[in-house]
């Protein structure tokens, strides 16, 4: 039985100090008759919407504004932007901020003029093209949601978070400029950078991991360790901020083409239940995860301690597990990232049914090179809880 493998990436990828100066060219080159802008309050407050406003003002094309994506947005939230952009009868999405905003632009994007968004929503249907063209900057570095073609939201009614996966949800371009991330606050800098971490990681280890996509994961992780601290501690740092930014797109190819795992399952419901910011749940979560699931893949632990330098485990590969754990642990000290689940507020008595929600994410469980079943997952939130000091290590 032959097998096959697809890359898929936007049409055209753009990375530069100074990249926004040619979203011009990606409008015109459609000859839209009006744009719909989507971003966030914070991204409008640092000036950046109006920075981008400023250069599109030049296409001579009317546009229009929204900025009131959340941090954790959800479906209706989705909805509500869809119809708020058909009844603006905008032709061109634009999505500039973090992963929220983006998701939210290109899910729009996508499904603008559409019936039955409760079935895209529910994955019953599959979106097969886009409505409208579309293009996104992220002002943040972790999601790579700018090159993924999956879309994740809050479902308020079952508490859970989903994603919405199709190609139609790549952008025709993806703007990369570093200098639109100088303006993050150093936590949402932590947080995303470790959340590009984790997607390089996961799918450097996934079970639908090819050469190709390792290339990726491998120069991300790289990337990563080079520049994550003075990202966070010196954000003025455009050195830093650019290898963040590679970092981040070089990882969300990876992610988008060989999946992501266990953690992000487990990081779903937290932010479904908890509304905990996705990045930081999956900063959390990695090393207790990784502690479980690293043994069936102890020659990847041995290379991935050697792309962040944390030694030469080849003559000792029992050894690198323990040090990617350790090393994933004292990140989140050194970028003050909470490193507990009690520290964020979580009940323990919530912990069996997170454990229950996490166990039906099958379509990221089954990426991960463990089969982990329920209780196993149980007795990784229970270490995680306690911030690995007496709970159970999910054996």
């Amino acid at each position: 039985m032959m097998q096959f493998n697809d890359f898929q990436i936007p049409g055209v990828i753009r990375f530069g100090e100074g990249a926004l100066a040619t979203i011009k060219d990606e409008v015109l080159s459609k000859n839209p008759s009006k744009l719909f802008i989507i971003s966030d309050k914070g991204v409008e407050k640092a000036g950046l919407v109006d920075e981008l406003k400023e250069v599109l003002e030049t296409c001579e094309i009317p546009m229009e504004t929204m900025t009131d994506i959340a941090g954790e947005p959800t479906f209706s939230l989705v909805e509500e932007t869809i119809k708020t952009l058909n009844q603006s009868k905008a032709d061109f999405v634009i999505g500039i901020g973090g992963g929220s905003a983006l998701d939210v632009a290109k899910a729009s994007a996508a499904l603008q003029d559409k019936h039955d968004l409760e079935n895209y929503f529910s994955g019953k249907k599959t979106i097969e093209n886009r409505t409208v063209p579309c293009v996104l900057l992220p002002t943040t570095s972790g999601t790579g949601a700018e090159v993924t073609k999956n879309a994740i939201f809050g479902d308020e009614v079952e508490g859970v978070k989903r994603g919405i996966v199709s190609p139609a949800l790549l952008p025709d371009a993806a703007i990369v400029d570093p200098e639109l991330t100088l303006s993050c606050p150093s936590r949402v800098t932590a947080a995303s950078g470790v959340d590009a971490f984790t997607h390089a990681i996961e799918s450097y280890i996934s079970t639908n991991a090819t050469e190709q996509t390792r290339i990726y994961s491998e120069k991300s992780m790289k990337l990563f360790a080079e520049h994550i601290t003075n990202a966070v501690h010196n954000g003025s740092s455009i050195e830093a901020r650019t290898g963040m930014s590679w970092a981040s797109l070089l990882g969300g190819v990876s992610l988008a083409n060989a999946g992501v795992g266990a953690v992000h399952a487990m990081a779903y419901p937290l932010g479904g239940t908890y509304h905990i910011e996705h990045g930081v749940a999956n900063a959390l979560l990695m090393p207790f995860v990784f502690k479980v699931i690293g043994k069936t893949c102890t020659d990847d632990m041995v290379r991935v301690a050697s792309f962040v330098e944390i030694g030469d485990f080849t003559s000792s590969k029992h050894q690198a597990l323990e040090a990617v754990v350790h090393y994933l642990l004292q990140l989140l000290k050194d970028l003050n990232l909470p490193t507990s689940l009690k520290e964020l507020g979580v009940e323990k008595a919530d912990l069996p049914k997170l454990a229950e929600q996490a166990s039906q994410v099958k379509r990221l469980l089954s990426n991960t090179p463990y089969r982990l079943h329920e209780d196993q997952i149980l007795g990784i939130y229970e270490d995680a809880y306690e911030g690995g000091k007496g709970g159970s290590n999910g054996s």
